[in-house]
Order: structure tokens, then C-alpha cells, then sequence
């Protein structure tokens, strides 16, 4: 397999570079990133399974995928800086890639990947270690010649660039659509408010298990809610903080339809902090529709838990 020299590595990054896969054999690819990259998450399953996108995602098909099975490493990576934009630090990783021998599968940006669908379709590590901005982001996915998958999805945050790495062994062919939940997703837990921001800071997520909704309603209940409450309190500590509300449904009605639903659940947690003195700048909110389900749709009690509101903690503004 082949090595990329340092002198390779310092025309297509001027300047330091680091080793993202040094915990693979000598032999093996090294992928170089900015001298300012920090490893801020790695797993390593042996063996294990990884879903490899191969296309955009569609409403037709959803995501096309390619599962391998066999030793997996993930690696979330942290480049403090200002000045590279997503493309700026994609860039140079494709190059590195392609005069290694790797074969291009899949490379897109935000909109053309499928923007948010393609986003919660594909596999992506849990902040705060990993940050994908919806409206800016980039995957691409390689094969090598000895046929070893890699991809990569870059993003960025005002001060923070984010590069997730995905390296796979080789697997049998054979495509296949990806299912409506990511590969190895983790358990979704409705967090009591006592718990909810150790919960948020540890995992990078929780529901708001106190946010009901009726099928098809998008109006949270008059008074005070003690989990949007706590959220309140906990971004008004400190300016800094950042959150994301994310709307779901269940699967009654369309695709387009309750995506549109889940957004206006997501926007009226946001207007509830708004009321509470909470900047909007600290939050965003958009919905996901039925396409992330935490239970079966077809049971009430099942229809029931799939219409929430969670919370993802983004990074915070440096």
C-alpha cells in the first residue's frame, strides 16, 4: 500500500502536518492534516461494521451505502483555525488520496450531498468532538487499491474546523440502501431536567422529554416547561454556548410534510427560550422529520416516543 513521502505531504499542506492514521501499521496510508489538527475522539472497533456512502442521499433512495465489515477506526479531528474554509481543508485530503491511488466515490458539498437528510443518514460522531453545519459542509468517500474504504466529512464552526475520518478494511461488494437509522446509533434517552445538561455535556444530546406533542400538532403546552427552562439557565451562564433544537415526527403524512412539522416543534423550543431572554444567536433549530425514529410507527406508544424535541450541544463561540 503506498506511503505518502513528507515531502509529498508538505507540497500539498505547506507547513506542519500530523499523522491522522498513525495507529495503523507502517505500511499502511498516512493522511496528513493542518499542524494545528487535534485528535479529539477515536474508536476502533475490530471487528465491526461501517455503512460507506456512495452517493447523495434522495428522497427515491434514500442513501446509498456499502456496508463493510472488519477493523474500523473513527477519528474526530479539531482544527483551530480561522482561515481555512470546508473546501480549503477537503482540499488537500482529496489530493492526498487521489496520488495515493484511491478511487474517488463520493465527493459533495452541503446542498448537492442532500444538505440535512444526507446529514442524518450517514454515520457521524457525537459532539461536542464532531460539528457538522448543515449549510457547510463536505463528504467524501475512496476505495483504495488494495481495496481499504475511506471517508471523511468536513465541517466547520465560526473559529473551529471539525474533520471526521472513517477507515475501514476491505468488504465484500455489494451496495445497498442505507436504513432510516445511522450504523451503530446510540440509544436515545429522554433525560429527567435534573439530568438534562449533565446528559447534553457528556452524550452531546437529549431528548426533551417533557415537550409533548399531539400527531400533527406543532404547539407546546401553556406554562412553564422545567427542561427548557434548565436549558434557559444553563445558556444564559454563559454566552459562549451554543444549542440546536431538533423536531421529530412520527410517520404519519409525507416525507416533505412532517419535516415540516418537526422544524416549527424545533422553532417553538427556540421561541420559548427566546421569551426566557435567551439570545436567538445561541440557538438553531430545524426538524428531521420521521427519517430519525427511536421506536416502532406501528404502535401508539411507538408514534408517541418518535414525536420529540431533542437538543444537540454545538461548539462553543470562541
Amino acid at each position: 500500500m503506498t506511503t505518502i513521502t513528507r515531502r509529498r505531504a508538505e507540497r500539498l499542506l505547506p507547513g506542519l502536518v500530523l499523522a491522522v492514521l498513525a495507529a495503523l501499521p507502517a505500511q499502511a496510508f498516512e493522511l496528513s492534516l493542518p499542524g494545528s489538527a487535534k485528535l479529539a475522539e477515536e474508536r476502533i472497533t475490530d471487528p465491526g461494521s461501517y455503512a460507506v456512502p456512495l452517493a447523495p442521499w434522495t428522497e427515491m433512495e434514500g442513501l446509498l451505502t456499502e456496508t463493510v465489515e472488519g477493523r474500523i477506526q473513527r477519528q474526530a479531528w479539531r482544527i483551530e483555525t480561522t482561515g481555512l474554509t470546508v473546501l480549503q481543508i477537503m482540499a488537500p485530503l482529496r489530493a492526498q488520496l487521489e496520488d495515493a491511488g484511491w478511487e474517488i466515490l463520493l465527493d459533495c458539498a452541503a446542498r448537492a450531498c442532500g444538505g440535512f437528510d444526507f446529514r442524518f443518514a450517514t454515520e457521524v460522531m457525537r459532539g461536542p468532538a464532531m460539528y457538522v453545519d448543515l449549510s457547510s459542509y463536505r463528504a467524501l468517500s475512496a476505495r483504495s487499491p488494495e481495496g481499504d474504504f475511506l471517508s471523511l466529512l468536513v465541517s466547520r464552526s465560526p473559529a473551529v474546523g471539525f474533520v471526521q475520518v472513517i477507515r475501514a478494511s476491505a468488504a465484500a461488494p455489494g451496495a445497498v440502501p442505507a436504513p432510516e437509522e445511522t450504523a451503530e446509533a446510540e440509544p436515545v434517552i429522554a433525560s429527567s431536567t435534573p439530568d438534562l445538561i449533565q446528559t447534553l455535556e457528556a452524550r452531546g444530546h437529549a431528548v426533551l422529554g417533557d415537550l409533548t406533542f399531539a400527531s400533527g400538532a406543532d404547539e407546546l403546552e401553556p406554562g412553564d416547561i422545567a427542561s427548557l427552562d434548565a436549558l434557559a439557565d444553563y445558556l444564559a451562564a454563559d454566552p459562549a454556548r451554543r444549542v440546536l433544537f431538533v423536531g421529530h415526527t412520527d410517520a404519519t403524512g409525507s416525507v416533505a410534510a412532517n419535516v415540516e412539522i418537526s422544524r416549527r416543534r424545533a422553532r417553538a423550543a427556540r421561541s420559548y427560550l427566546q421569551a426566557k431572554g435567551v439570545p436567538e444567536s445561541q440557538m438553531e433549530a430545524d426538524g428531521a422529520g420521521y427519517l430519525a425514529p427511536v421506536a416502532s410507527n406501528l404502535s401508539d406508544a411507538g408514534r408517541e416516543q418518535n414525536r420529540r424535541v431533542e437538543v444537540v450541544l454545538l461548539p462553543a463561540v470562541e
